[in-house]
């Protein structure tokens, strides 16, 4: 182990940059908590400063994943497409396979310029969790409760609401509902068969609901839905502790772009088309098995200095006052300030660790398949 990979292997370094995050978080969304004056008075200028506020919080964490680990992001697509990157709406439909696909997400919202207004579907349960879920209410991001009876109405006002935001954004949607594990799989292609529909080796069943209601919702607004399969090289599968840790990962991603003007208006054909487009990225991910990467040209987009000047400003900010405060505590000699700056420590540890738990695919309390076989695909 070099130098560089022993040193940012180390608890203590790796919980002051939990520190910096979790702090500035905070500090974030208190200030997102003031800007809620700005809404009945002007909506736009509330959501462009909300905008700035969570990348400054975002980046965070695509600066782990750019500069701190070192992962590189390998786009293959066509240079017409990567020419539209950053100047339109657009869904976005990635598999759900890895712990972090979604910072790898990110990383490409980064270097376009859209990371600030990226948007997704979300699980309700996610508003309750610290940073993540409060910036995503100031955000406008629309929160599920997986039942559609009780989600409808909050859907189509979420989504409606969004039709003239001003900012590009870009639209994540996950149609499998759930990270990728073998048991799902095999519940999921119970669920095909006794439906008639086509199985798949490298998915899960798509849930069409969430897809055709959100194409119809900002109809107008969005121009292109982007397909993305995500994959890593070597068969490597990263985790966001990983990332944490420094360790690097060679990242693969395949984007192809269809014009709303060519998916289909009627809801039945909609999700048909859907089904059909699993169907081509199964294959795609059968090529990527087979010869190790996806067909076509590739990109490279440099990563950019924001993010990492970003962080460098929270760091300064936050760890200077800290360590100083450090310092004195142990100078001092006190017991009683010793204890207590260690026991502040563990639950700063112990936070950290609780956010990066939920990510991890073995931790995400999905239900999925408890009753599979009654929701509509």
């Amino acid at each position: 182990m070099g130098l560089i990979a022993y040193i940012k292997s180390l608890f203590i370094l790796q919980l002051l940059v939990g520190f910096v995050f979790v702090v500035s978080g905070l500090i974030i969304n208190f200030i997102q908590l003031c800007t809620c004056v700005l809404w009945p008075i002007d909506r736009q200028l509330y959501r462009k400063i909300n905008t700035r506020l969570s990348y400054s919080l975002w980046s965070q964490l695509v600066m782990l994943l750019e500069w701190w680990s070192g992962t590189e992001c390998t786009i293959f697509t066509d240079q017409a497409t990567v020419d539209k990157f950053g100047k339109e709406h657009v869904i976005i439909i990635l598999n759900h396979n890895y712990e972090i696909d979604f910072l790898c997400g990110w990383t490409m919202c980064e270097r376009y310029g859209v990371l600030g207004a990226s948007k997704v579907l979300a699980k309700y349960e996610l508003l309750k969790v610290p940073l993540i879920g409060w910036t995503w209410y100031f955000l406008e991001i629309v929160f599920c409760k997986r039942k559609w009876e009780e989600d409808r109405d909050t859907v189509f006002k979420g989504l409606t609401q969004l039709k003239d935001y001003p900012e590009f954004m870009w639209f994540l949607l996950y149609c499998e509902g759930t990270r990728f594990t073998p048991k799902k799989h095999e519940i999921s292609m119970e669920v095909a068969e006794s439906k008639g529909l086509p199985k798949l080796k490298y998915h899960l069943l798509p849930r069409t609901k969430g897809f055709t209601t959100t194409l119809s919702c900002l109809k107008g607004t969005v121009s292109a839905v982007y397909d993305v399969t995500l994959n890593f090289r070597d068969k490597k599968v990263p985790t966001l502790l990983g990332i944490v840790s420094g360790k690097k990962y060679m990242a693969d991603m395949n984007i192809k772009r269809y014009p709303v003007e060519e998916i289909p208006e009627d809801e039945k054909e909609c999700a048909t088309w859907l089904h059909e487009l699993y169907q081509r990225k199964d294959a795609l991910q059968e090529h990527y098995e087979k010869e190790g990467s996806f067909p076509g040209p590739t990109i490279k987009p440099p990563r950019r200095l924001w993010t990492l000047l970003n962080f460098l400003f929270w760091a300064t900010l936050l760890l200077t006052p800290l360590l100083n405060f450090a310092c004195g505590v142990f100078v001092s000699g006190s017991p009683l300030l010793i204890v207590g700056f260690l026991i502040f420590c563990i639950i700063a540890s112990i936070a950290v660790r609780r956010l990066i738990s939920v990510s991890e695919v073995n931790k995400t309390g999905s239900t999925y398949g408890k009753m599979e076989g009654k929701k509509e695909n």
